[in-house]
């Protein structure tokens, strides 16, 4: 999912929740309530995984798109052992777990149960079906919130006649003059990656400020394992940037998430598609297997297979249709009409919580730092 404040606020189009009267305009007072409300939150079971043992767990279990944001997002706590761990923030007096456990796929129940055992009703963000299916056992409402999509690069060939704008894009870009390629510091630094993100952010929606939690802050440098393509234009200076986040098993990188896309304002929208399939040819030529395109936030919303909120599916696909949303707020149409043209793999992602309350939304579009 790109960096991007997500909805919420008013005449939406869909009935989500806000905050009212002077309650937005007081800081202070803001982080005042957090901190009561959060300090009635009981204590869970001390664990402060180090970057080296956080970084350790999710080479060995790391197999699902969030993996190693939960190892690199700053502002996360972790409860868990040496063996694995579930991440989680919290906001309001609410806790929220980002992503499945890393955890080895036979322990990620424990985990889940041992969790939320401690932790009065724990909400979860973002998770796949397996997860699902053991906090659905234990009482939850699960929504869709999303298709994740991937391509099974073993297997997948951008030929054929539904590829053939992805083909044209690099094919253009080529011809154009411009040059694609992995970033190995030589090509820009990290001045020139700041400015290429900062330009980018004038052009957004809301340009003042970008969604955590889902998505962690951009780094201009990368962490260990990334990768970053870039677009150079033909005078030499680089116009748009692709980042990758490593998916691991084993110990071993067995493909990438799409994290980060940047383009300067009035990039041609050939770089997007361009460097997706340069990058995705490379990690082929690889051997890797997998390369995620991660959420499409409320995108193709069903009736979930789980005991689920009705309100909250109405309002999710309302959110998605809703003109004010895409053309105000954030662009969710075009982000997931810019993942299909891909024609990976689907499978829903899933919000899982216990009341769905009101005030436990407005939380956790609070964490998002959509408000």
């Amino acid at each position: 999912m790109e960096s991007e404040p997500s909805f919420g606020g008013r005449r939406t189009g869909c009935w989500l929740p806000r905050l009212r009267g002077n309650y937005g305009r007081m800081p202070n007072f803001k982080s005042m309530m957090d901190a009561w409300l959060e300090g009635r939150l009981p204590p869970v079971t001390a664990f402060e995984p180090d970057f080296a043992t956080r970084l350790r767990l999710c080479m060995n279990h790391g197999d699902f798109s969030l993996a190693y944001s939960t190892v690199v997002q700053p502002g996360l706590s972790y409860f868990g052992d040496m063996n694995g761990y579930v991440a989680f923030a919290t906001k309001m007096g609410h806790a929220f777990v980002l992503g499945d456990p890393v955890a080895s796929e036979d322990e990620r129940a424990d985990y889940i149960r041992r969790f939320v055992a401690e932790m009065p009703r724990p909400c979860f963000v973002q998770v796949g079906g397996p997860t699902a299916s053991v906090l659905a056992d234990l009482g939850y409402r699960i929504n869709q919130m999303g298709i994740e999509s991937d391509l099974h690069l073993a297997t997948h060939s951008f030929a054929g006649k539904r590829n053939e704008t992805i083909r044209y894009s690099e094919t253009w870009l080529r011809k154009k003059g411009y040059q694609i390629a992995e970033c190995d510091g030589s090509i820009a630094d990290s001045e020139q990656v700041r400015h290429i993100s900062a330009n980018w952010r004038k052009g957004r929606i809301v340009s003042r400020r970008e969604m955590r939690f889902l998505n962690r802050p951009f780094e201009t440098r990368l962490g260990p394992h990334m990768r970053r393509f870039m677009i150079v234009h033909p005078d030499g200076h680089a116009i748009a940037i692709l980042d990758f986040d490593p998916i691991f098993k084993n110990g071993e990188v067995i493909g990438y998430t799409s994290a980060f896309k940047r383009k300067l304002v009035g990039t041609s929208a050939h770089a997007e598609i361009g460097l997706t399939k340069f990058a995705a040819d490379r990690f082929k030529e690889e051997g890797r297997v997998r390369l995620s395109f991660g959420l499409s936030p409320l995108a193709d919303i069903e009736a979930s297979t789980f005991p689920e909120s009705h309100l909250w599916r109405r309002s999710f696909e309302q959110a998605f249709r809703s003109r004010r949303v895409n053309e105000k707020i954030f662009n969710l149409q075009g982000q997931a009409a810019f993942k299909r043209r891909f024609h990976g793999a689907r499978q829903a992602s899933y919000i899982a919580f216990k009341r769905g309350s009101p005030i436990e939304m407005l939380a956790l579009l609070r964490l998002l730092k959509t408000l």
